[in-house]
């Protein structure tokens, strides 16, 4: 079993689906109506103890118009090509399939699955992921390859209205933090849903901030000169002006405050400066704190203690919001 050195940060994976055009019979044939554009994104953050994540995937499926549309790697125009990342017990190339290192894609950054597909306007309740077997993870010591399971080879996410001439623009966050487990006596990661999330670009910003080495020191943190690991945590809350005595970590109480998203703490040797961030929050007003602590196991209700916390308001349109502590 891995042991978690410190917290693991939010992910995030895009689709972009866009408009082909299309009009009604009564139309005139230069006034056209688009159809909607569907785009949906990821994006990481380094994970202390595996150096790739490498996530399958096979098809993207919308439940609802008149009927389901499932979109399959490799099989459309405007899809990711499928690659040869992802095997089989035998080591043969999984077909229709491509790998995606989640860790190639940090705080704002993202990959396209999908690109320039029109789709029906109307109601969609859900939309799903299909994976295909193969995900893995590499221990960034040993270089071993360890097996990452999806529970039902799919994640199930939340529905949406796509109108004519209209965009619909969400980021699929997978917060590892949350999401990914390596049970006791069980072989490999688990990525669960819970820690997946649809968010809507142009109602989300990203933070970026950076925390003073004093701060750490008077806190005992131990600065650390090394990239790869963390040195302290920070976590974030819905609602301002939490106090730090209800905020809980990953696997704390569920009826107290638990956090939207958490991230590590790390040094940045060309900025000579500690530095951490999260991307594609939905706007709103939140709690940040911090914290030394750096393992947070989500099965486990763990002790983490925080410093000190701040109230952050996040804006649409991706805009950035500079963070010190």
């Amino acid at each position: 079993m891995l042991n978690k050195k410190y917290i693991v940060t939010g992910t995030f994976l895009t689709v972009l689906l866009s408009a082909c055009g299309g009009s009604s019979s009564s139309a005139p044939s230069n006034d056209i109506t688009p159809l909607p554009s569907f785009s949906l994104a990821i994006s990481d953050a380094p994970v202390d103890d595996l150096s790739q994540v490498v996530v399958c995937f096979n098809q993207i499926e919308l439940k609802g118009g008149s009927a389901d549309t499932v979109f399959t790697v490799g099989n459309e125009d405007g899809l990711i090509a499928t690659n040869d990342l992802c095997l089989d017990d035998s080591d043969n190339v999984i077909p229709n399939t491509v790998g995606i290192d989640l860790i190639q894609y940090t705080g704002s950054n993202s990959i396209a699955l999908v690109d320039g597909i029109s789709i029906e306007a109307g109601d969609y309740s859900q939309l799903r992921l299909i994976m295909s077997d193969g995900s893995y993870g590499i221990d960034a010591e040993t270089g071993d390859k360890i097996s990452v399971s999806v529970p039902s080879n799919e994640l199930k996410l939340d529905g949406f209205t796509a109108t004519l001439g209209g965009t619909v623009d969400f980021t699929l966050e997978f917060d590892l933090n949350k999401a990914m487990t390596n049970p006791v006596g069980q072989a490999g990661y688990f990525l669960k849903p819970r820690g997946v999330r649809l968010v809507n670009n142009n109602e989300s910003g990203h933070i970026e901030g950076t925390v003073a080495e004093t701060v750490l020191i008077n806190n005992q943190c131990t600065p650390l000169s090394d990239a790869s690991e963390s040195v302290a945590s920070v976590y974030m809350y819905e609602g301002a002006d939490l106090s730090l005595e209800t905020l809980e970590d990953n696997g704390g109480d569920v009826n107290a405050n638990l956090p939207y998203a958490s991230t590590a703490v790390t040094f940045n040797s060309e900025q000579t400066s500690y530095n951490f961030a999260i991307g594609f929050i939905k706007a709103g007003d939140y709690t940040i704190a911090l914290s030394c602590d750096t393992v947070d196991d989500p099965e486990v209700d763990d002790e983490v203690s925080f410093i000190n916390a701040q109230n952050v308001t996040v804006l649409g349109d991706r805009s950035i919001v500079q963070v010190s502590f």
